[in-house]
C-alpha cells in the first residue's frame, strides 16, 4: 500500500460518504486497534451483527467475562448480550469524538435476530440496548420486516436512533422511511427534541448480484450474461433516486425545522463475493453524499489501496439504472420475487447465526466453568 493510499477513505468521508467498518471484535478494543483504523481510514462508524458476534465469541478474550456472568448465574442468551453491551458501549466511546465533531460516529446494535416477526419484543428490546448502554452515538439495528416496520416507527417516536437493517427493495424502502417520518412527527408532538435522532436505511448489495447472477448463468444467453453483476448497483441506485423525494415532502421540512436529521442510505454487503468483479466494486459504483457504506477491513484496505474515490451516483445513472432494471424484467428476472427471498434469507441467516452464537457461548461457559 502506498504511503498516501489511505488518502482514498478520508476523500470518501469528503465528498459525504461516510464509511464505517462493518466489524468489531474485544482485542481490537483492548489492543487499540479500533483507534487506529478510525484514525488511519477516516472512519465515521462501526456496525456489528450476529454473525459478526458469533466469530468473535471464539476468541478466549472473552472467558474471564462468561466465567463471571454464569457464576452469576445468567443464561446463554444473557451472557451475550452482556458482552455485546460491553463491547458496543467500548466502541461507542472510541468514536465519541468523531459523534462530537460530525455528528456522525455512530456504532450499531442489533436486537436479537429471532424477533424479526415480533413487533413488541422487537420495542422492548430495543428500549433496554438503548437505555443500558446509554450512549449518543448508538443506533440500535430493527430489521425491515412487517413486524419490524411499527417497531421502527416506536422507536424513533421515543428518540432511539435505529439503523433499519436487511432491505432490499425500493417499495419496501418507502414504507420505511414512512414509518421513521411518522416516528419524528409523533416525538415532535410530544415535545421531544427532534435533534440527536439519527437513522440510516441499511440497503444490501452484493447479496442482490450474488442471486441474480445465477438466475442469469441458468439462462445461459449472451443478452443475460451481458447483464452479470448490474443488479445490485442499479437497485441500490433507484432507492437513492427514491430517496431525493424526501426534500419535496412539506412534511419533511416542517421536521428539518424543528432540528430533524435526514435518514441516510446505506450500503451494506459491500465486500465482493464474485472473483471476477472488482474488489471495489460497491464502494466505487456507489458513491454520493448523505449516504453510508459500511465496508469489511478487507474492502477498506482495498479501496484505500487503488479505489477511485469521486461521486458516481449522478442522475444519469439513475436513467441507466432503469434501464439495466428493464433489461433484466425482459429476460424473465422479477426482482421484487429476489428482493422478497433476500430478505426472508437474510432474517434467516441471521436467525442461524444467534442460535449458533448461543450454542458457543454454552460451549465456552461450560469450557471455562470447569477449567
Amino acid at each position: 500500500m502506498s504511503p498516501d493510499a489511505t488518502a482514498n477513505l478520508a476523500t470518501l468521508a469528503e465528498l459525504g460518504q461516510a464509511p464505517w467498518l462493518d466489524s468489531i471484535s474485544r482485542e481490537w478494543l483492548d489492543s487499540g486497534e479500533l483507534e487506529r483504523l478510525r484514525d488511519r481510514y477516516a472512519l465515521r462508524g462501526v456496525t456489528s451483527n450476529p454473525s459478526i458476534f458469533q466469530a468473535a465469541l471464539t476468541s478466549a478474550t472473552y472467558d474471564v467475562d462468561v466465567r463471571r456472568l454464569a457464576a452469576e448465574g445468567h443464561a446463554d442468551r444473557a451472557i451475550f448480550q452482556q458482552v455485546a453491551i460491553d463491547d458496543i458501549r467500548r466502541a461507542c466511546d472510541i468514536f465519541a469524538a468523531v459523534h462530537e465533531a460530525t455528528g456522525d460516529g455512530h456504532v450499531s446494535i442489533e436486537v436479537d435476530p429471532d424477533l424479526a416477526h415480533d413487533t413488541d419484543a422487537t420495542i422492548e428490546q430495543a428500549r433496554l440496548l438503548w437505555s443500558t448502554i446509554d450512549r449518543p452515538n448508538l443506533m440500535i439495528k430493527i430489521p425491515a420486516t412487517e413486524a419490524g416496520l411499527p417497531a421502527i416507527e416506536a422507536a424513533i417516536a421515543e428518540g432511539i436512533s435505529v439503523n433499519v437493517t436487511l432491505l432490499f427493495d425500493v417499495g419496501v424502502y418507502s414504507r420505511v422511511r414512512e414509518s421513521w417520518l411518522r416516528g419524528l412527527e409523533r416525538l415532535h408532538a410530544d415535545g421531544g427534541k427532534l435533534e440527536g435522532v439519527s437513522s440510516v436505511a441499511s440497503f444490501f448489495v452484493s447479496r442482490v448480484d450474488a442471486k441474480v447472477d445465477k438466475l442469469l448463468d441458468a439462462l445461459d444467453t449472451e443478452e443475460a450474461g451481458d447483464l452479470r453483476g448490474t443488479a445490485a448497483v442499479a437497485n441500490a441506485v433507484l432507492a437513492w433516486a427514491d430517496a431525493q423525494r424526501l426534500n419535496e415532502d412539506p412534511r419533511w421540512t416542517a421536521l428539518t425545522a424543528a432540528g430533524a436529521q435526514p435518514q441516510r442510505l446505506l450500503w451494506a454487503s459491500t465486500g465482493t463475493k464474485d472473483a471476477s468483479f472488482s474488489d471495489v466494486k460497491y464502494v466505487d459504483e456507489l458513491i454520493a453524499a448523505d449516504t453510508v457504506n459500511t465496508l469489511p477491513l478487507a474492502t477498506i484496505e482495498a479501496f484505500a489501496d487503488h479505489g477511485t474515490p469521486g461521486v458516481t451516483i449522478t442522475p444519469e445513472r439513475v436513467v441507466q439504472a432503469r434501464r439495466e432494471l428493464d433489461r433484466l424484467g425482459e429476460v424473465g428476472i422479477d426482482m421484487s420475487v429476489v428482493t422478497d427471498e433476500l430478505r426472508d434469507e437474510g432474517v434467516a441467516a441471521f436467525v442461524a447465526a444467534f442460535d449458533g452464537l448461543l450454542a458457543d457461548v454454552a460451549s465456552k461457559r461450560a469450557t471455562v466453568v470447569q477449567g
